[in-house]
């Protein structure tokens, strides 16, 4: 934004420090107006037949805008969080199944979503309840760090369900 010296109209609407419409000014009378009021004078708008310019503390301004700024992307970002994917099998090993979970328990910890997937290949589809009860499982080991978002349910050969981290 042009600021003081910067403005290059010679005639422009003045609007005060707190919003009061000051009138159609000449560049130089604006400047002496901001100058004696101890405020900068930022152009605004310049489309249109009078450019809006505002008498305004302008590193202040600067300041608020870059905060509201990095308030949104913090915003932004907790509402953006990651998502893990882990897939299992319906006949996975002890082992296997520890392994996954330890990870996934640091995954949710760090505050990232997780989605657990289950394929089922060849005769597996009759046993989608075994699968079922593998995924309840591995969000009932982890129901201290996680809540389970959406409960396990099956998409042609895949079976899904959503986990979150517990908010604190």
């Amino acid at each position: 934004m042009p600021i003081n010296e910067q403005i290059r109209v010679n005639q422009m609407l003045v609007i005060g420090p707190n919003g009061e419409q000051l009138g159609i000014k000449s560049k130089d009378e604006a400047l002496t107006l901001a100058s004696y009021a101890g405020f900068d004078l930022v152009l605004i708008n310049d489309k249109g037949d009078n450019p809006v310019c505002k008498l305004m503390d302008y590193n202040k301004f600067k300041y608020e805008k870059k905060k509201k700024l990095k308030e949104s992307q913090k915003r932004q970002k907790e509402n953006n969080a990651e998502t893990k994917e882990y897939r299992l099998s319906p006949n996975i090993d002890v082992h296997d199944f520890n392994t996954k979970l330890n990870n996934a328990r640091k995954y949710l910890e760090k505050g990232h979503k997780i989605k657990l997937s289950i394929r089922f290949r060849g005769r597996e589809m009759q046993f989608t309840d075994k699968g079922k009860e593998v995924l309840l499982r591995f969000a009932e080991e982890l129901s201290e760090v996680g809540t389970m978002e959406s409960t396990p349910t099956l998409d042609g050969r895949n079976m899904m369900a959503m986990l979150s981290p517990i908010k604190k």
